[in-house]
């Protein structure tokens, strides 16, 4: 049992009690519970850059509620800065290395319970990861949203510069108006301002029972930030008090609800990548199926980018994520008995909730949604045995078949696609970037914003065993598993295979004889590993497939 009194208390402790009182405790501060204030916190991201001051609000919030808080950081990749580089394969892998050293720091000091703080989107699911395998008393709290930029009266965000790039390859665009994208965009701290990975992440806590009602949707500089993480503060010491652990909130109907919002909201397929592993860390059996058959009763009903038009401030504006979980609990759609982190339950949060307004244009009704059935799907079939997923916010195909124009790394798709090589009716194939073959799944947000800058996101598909930004749109499917390092069918793919995809009956399929693959495998090698040391190097020995959350085990 994690428990503070296995440190502070007794005679043989007095070195340990001496080494508190050099950080300018007291008796009486070693006296209380000791809780953690975790936060991702670095100069690497604008996601994360404010969140050692968040932290202080946290920690004010602990001691104003009767405990003594212990503050430590973890690392954070930024996913927009490592993108389309070798630097991406190690974004994936920070989710594990943040999982890991949140559990170190509670372990090694017995800390009674946590506040975890993040930002950037491996942050998110790291600390939760984290605190589902720690099982004491948890809250999680997001950094939150960045501000959107404004150009000519345009709502701008990074997916708009990875867009612009493609456009000026492209020669839709000239220099300056690509340098004017670049310096507006971004004009605050704050995660990536659509609904991509770490707005989707942050809704899923709430959603999920982590995190504190409305918490998801304020940006990262509003003055409410700084009272939604002192809040979290006392909400931890209350839980604490009250006894409430993440495993009586992490149960299998809250990742249900999980999956609904993921759905509801159009989020990024990361959120699917993510939940897998948050779930292991739980002891809850889910799987893709569930994720089918959750989608297939969640009508789509936000209007956010990268699929629709709004970020996730005009969300908050009008309400935020308790506004849109009150719409779909009213429907049915959610287990409004789910305990959370208040200590009360969902249907108990969102008693005081207004209704959808019929003025605004961000929410519709679920019985009048965007779309009937939810956006993140999953499809199996001859080339994804075990499963791939695709994202169909703002997508209008549901059939495409071409075909495949083959690459083993993302630098050599991205060349081809500046190039202008990529045709209508391609299926780039981009594959031996799977968990072990990347390793790290990397992301392919500047590969598809070039195909899509370039007028090409309605007339090509791309299949890959690795990742997609949450930001990535068009007809883009990922996770294909198993991958190609282990031998997965999408090895065998060579250049003008035709590969169809039907989202409409979850199938993605290589129309190749088996004969031939046959013989294709029978000279297929498996690779040698890019790293042979370091922490690539052993994600890539302990990764999981893709259709289990890409997570990692002890050999």
């Amino acid at each position: 049992m994690i428990s503070s009194r296995n440190v502070v208390e007794g005679v043989s402790r007095a070195p340990h009690r001496a080494m508190y009182k050099a950080m300018g405790l007291n008796d009486e501060d070693l006296a209380k519970h000791m809780i953690g204030v975790s936060h991702a916190g670095n100069e690497a991201t604008p996601c994360n850059i404010h969140l050692p001051s968040l932290a202080k609000e946290a920690k004010r919030g602990v001691s104003d509620a009767g405990a003594t808080p212990r503050e430590f950081g973890t690392i954070a990749v930024s996913d927009g800065i490592a993108m389309g580089h070798e630097g991406m394969k190690s974004s994936l892998i920070s989710r594990e290395i943040i999982a890991d050293s949140i559990e170190l720091m509670v372990r090694a000091h017995q800390y009674d319970a946590v506040v975890g703080l993040a930002g950037c989107d491996k942050s998110l699911p790291g600390t939760m990861m984290a605190m589902a395998r720690l099982n004491v008393p948890s809250v999680f709290v997001y950094g939150g949203t960045i501000m959107p930029g404004i150009l000519d009266g345009r709502e701008l965000t990074v997916v708009d510069v990875y867009e612009a790039v493609g456009a000026y390859n492209a020669g839709n665009l000239s220099l300056e108006s690509l340098k004017n994208i670049e310096d507006t965009a971004c004009p605050s701290a704050g995660s990536c301002g659509g609904m991509f990975t770490a707005n989707t992440m942050a809704s899923i806590s709430e959603a999920i029972g982590l995190a504190l009602p409305g918490s998801a949707s304020p940006p990262a500089e509003d003055p409410r930030r700084e009272k939604i993480v002192y809040e979290s503060g006392v909400a931890c010491v209350k839980l604490l008090n009250s006894g409430i652990r993440p495993s009586d909130i992490l149960t299998f109907e809250a990742f249900e609800n999980a999956i609904t919002i993921l759905n509801a909201l159009g989020g990024s397929t990361n959120g699917i990548l993510h939940l897998l592993a948050l779930a292991g860390e739980a002891n809850i059996k889910l799987d893709y199926g569930d994720f089918e058959r959750i989608r297939k009763k969640t009508p789509h009903i936000a209007d956010m980018k990268p699929g629709g038009n709004y970020v996730m401030n005009s969300l908050d504006k009008i309400g935020g994520i308790p506004l849109v979980m009150k719409s779909l609990l009213n429907h049915g759609l959610l287990h409004g008995d789910c305990l959370t982190a208040t200590t009360g339950t969902i249907s108990d949060n969102l008693k005081d909730m207004g209704s959808v307004s019929p003025q605004q244009k961000i929410i519709r009704m679920p019985n009048a949604p965007l779309h009937p059935q939810g956006t993140a799907n999953i499809l199996w079939g001859s080339l994804a045995p075990e499963g791939a997923v695709i994202k169909t916010a703002g997508v209008q195909m549901t059939n495409f078949t071409g075909k495949a124009k083959v690459f083993d790394r993302e630098e050599t798709a991205f060349e081809s696609a500046s190039k202008g090589d990529i045709s209508e009716g391609d299926v780039v194939v981009i594959r031996y970037e799977g968990p072990k073959g990347g390793p790290g799944m990397r992301e392919m947000l500047s590969t598809t914003a070039a195909l899509v800058g370039q007028g090409l996101g309605k007339h090509v598909a791309m299949v890959t065993d690795g990742r997609f930004s949450g930001g990535t749109r068009g007809f883009m499917v990922g996770h294909v598993a198993p991958e190609a390092f282990v031998g997965g069918p999408i090895s065998l793919v060579e250049d003008g295979d035709v590969i169809s995809i039907d989202v409409s009956h979850n199938r993605i399929d290589l129309e190749v004889s088996n004969e031939t693959l046959q013989n294709r495998r029978s000279l297929w090698q498996p690779p040698k590993p890019n790293y042979t040391h370091g922490a690539l190097a052993k994600y890539a020995s302990m990764a999981g497939s893709a259709s289990r959350g890409a997570v990692t085990r002890p050999l």
